[in-house]
């Protein structure tokens, strides 16, 4: 589940970064790297519940063995 939660969120930052980009040509580079810096700030932010759930489903096999 949090994987489908990173890959919604990747998407949609790139699909609001294209738009914007779209919107405002002039702006067009600098808007790219603020939706890297975004990609960037949301794949650190995942990285605590990733780790979260894979501890929590790895302690429910060893439970069930």
């Amino acid at each position: 589940m949090e994987l489908l939660h990173l890959a919604i969120g990747l998407v949609t930052v790139v699909a609001l970064t294209g738009l914007a980009a779209w919107a405002y040509p002039l702006g067009r580079e600098e808007i790219w790297w603020c939706g890297g810096g975004a990609t960037l700030a949301l794949l650190i932010d995942s990285i605590r519940p990733l780790r979260r759930a894979r501890r929590a489903d790895v302690g429910r096999q060893g439970a069930a063995r």
